[in-house]
Parts: C-alpha cells; sequence; structure tokens
C-alpha cells in the first residue's frame, strides 16, 4: 500500500477509534440513568444494551441493503461476535457485583491492550517496540489514577473471583479485537455490530431473568433507552469494527481507555463528581498514552 494512500486510511481508523471510545463513554451515564430510573440491576442492563443496539440497527442494516451473505464463515464469524460480546459484558459486570465498578473497569480495560500485546508479539515473534511498551505503561498508570478507589474493596475468595471474571472480560474483548479485524467474504464491519449486538442480548438474556427487567413505558426512559442502544452501542461498536480493518490491534485496543475517561470527565461536568487531582493526572497520562499510540500508527 502506497504512502498516499495509507495515510488518509489511518486518519480515518484514528478517528473512528476516538470516536468509538468517546461514545462509549456515554454509554456509562445513559447506562447509570436508565439502570436508576427502571430499577435494573447491571447485567439486564448490558442484556438490554446489547439488544436494544442490535434492534436499532439491523434494520438499518436491513434497508440500505447491506445484508450478509449468509454463507458457513459469516455465520461462524456473527456467532463468534455475538459470543465475545455476550461474555465480556457478562463477565465485566459479574466482576462488578464481586468487588467494585473502579476495579472492575480498571482490570477489563487495562489487560485488554496488554492481551493484545502479548498475542500480537508471539504471532509475529518478536516484543513489543519501546513506544507501545510506554503507551501501555502509561495507559494502565492513568487509568489506576482515574478509577482506582480502595472503598468497599471485598477480601479473599471474592475478590480473587472479581479478579478473574475482570480479567477474563479483558481477554474477551481483546479476542474480538483481534477477531474482527480478519475480514470475512460477504460480511462488513456494519452487518457485523448490528448483528453481533442482536444475538449477544439475545444470549444475555437467560442470564438477566433473574433480575427485574421492566422498563417504565415513560417518554424520558424510553428516550434514554433508545439513546443507549443507538449511540454509545450501535455507533461506538459500528466505529470500533470498521476501524478494525486498518488500525494496529493494540491501538484500537488502546482506544477503549478513552471511555472510563470520558465518563469520569462527564460524571464531573454533569453529575458534579470530584475527580480530584489524582484523577485528572490520571486522565492526562490516558491522553499521552493515546497520543502516542496513534502518533506512531
Amino acid at each position: 500500500m502506497s504512502t498516499s494512500l495509507a495515510a488518509p486510511r489511518r486518519g480515518r481508523s484514528v478517528f473512528a477509534l476516538t470516536l468509538a471510545g468517546l461514545l462509549w463513554g456515554t454509554g456509562g451515564l445513559s447506562g447509570s440513568i436508565l439502570a436508576a430510573k427502571a430499577g435494573l440491576a447491571p447485567l439486564p442492563v448490558a442484556a438490554y444494551r446489547l439488544l436494544l443496539g442490535g434492534c436499532c440497527t439491523v434494520p438499518l442494516v436491513l434497508v440500505t441493503g447491506r445484508s450478509p451473505q449468509w454463507t458457513k464463515p459469516v455465520l461462524i464469524r456473527l456467532s463468534a461476535a455475538g459470543a465475545l460480546l455476550a461474555q465480556f459484558q457478562a463477565c465485566y459486570f459479574g466482576a462488578v457485583a464481586l468487588t467494585s465498578v473502579s476495579i472492575a473497569t480498571m482490570i477489563t480495560i487495562g489487560s485488554a491492550p496488554v492481551f493484545v500485546a502479548l498475542v500480537t508479539a508471539i504471532r509475529r515473534r518478536r516484543r513489543p517496540s519501546a513506544l507501545t511498551l510506554a503507551s501501555m505503561a502509561a495507559a494502565v498508570a492513568g487509568l489506576v489514577l482515574l478509577t482506582w478507589s480502595p472503598e468497599g474493596i471485598p477480601g479473599g475468595g471474592r475478590l480473587l473471583a472479581g479478579l478473574a471474571l475482570a480479567l477474563a472480560s479483558g481477554a474477551g474483548f481483546a479476542t474480538l479485537t483481534l477477531l474482527t479485524r480478519r475480514p470475512v467474504p460477504g460480511l462488513d464491519s456494519f452487518c457485523t455490530t448490528a448483528f453481533g449486538l442482536l444475538l449477544g442480548g439475545l444470549l444475555l438474556v437467560p442470564l438477566a431473568l433473574g433480575s427485574q427487567m421492566t422498563i417504565p413505558l415513560r417518554p424520558y426512559v424510553l428516550a434514554v433507552a433508545l439513546y443507549f442502544g443507538l449511540v454509545p452501542t450501535g455507533i461506538a461498536y459500528g466505529a470500533y469494527f470498521l476501524a478494525l480493518r486498518t488500525a494496529a490491534p493494540v491501538v484500537a485496543a488502546l482506544s477503549a481507555l478513552l471511555e472510563p475517561m470520558t465518563a469520569a470527565v462527564l460524571s464531573a461536568l454533569v453529575l458534579h463528581d470530584d475527580l480530584g487531582p489524582a484523577g485528572w493526572a490520571g486522565a492526562v497520562l490516558l491522553i499521552i498514552a493515546l497520543a502516542i499510540s496513534y502518533l506512531r500508527e
């Protein structure tokens, strides 16, 4: 690929990854509002997120004539994407229930780029570059400063089980990143997003039925639910899967760091939560880590 063609494609991939990370960050606020207004537990919120994302995007795919070719490789890819989306969402919220939001977020999002870098290094039979290691170190440090909270930390087996689920969630997101980067004939990124989200949501429903799943049919609640399914889920994952075609997998995984940073800043601005000096320092470190990875890409 010539430099004149590669540069615009990489620029578009950086824009798509940044858009995905920022929109994911609004999902935390909209999801928490939906949970509060509808009285939903974390797992039903995750199920609704994927289901609503699929229900919002599948009709758009069908109307625009982008329906996939229903070949065996396409069905395998969509099944794998849906299963991985459901797996890392379920493991994440399981980690939240056993530990805390801060610990689950820190381990899940912090471990994903590390898993991607390890797999990439094994495949290429060479260790990550110094810039990649520097960006990951800055990212992990920033994530710790931004999300770490010592309050409510359990002990013993409960903490170990929560950490294991958080690592499993990070591994699932890393696997999804590496898997969907490889194209399948007859399947584009938008179809992967739409049908993967719908299948993932259907897989989570049996787990979520143990909790209350009824949503009040009030305009405000329905508007929040629609935004939650369409913007930080359907559009964000669509942008992420689109960018995976040209972006380096480690760079793509690092873009997920924009999610906790955006959520924390929105909470500070909208909900008047106090980030404190450590939180703002963590946000700056995350921006530096992403800038290093994007400029290197």
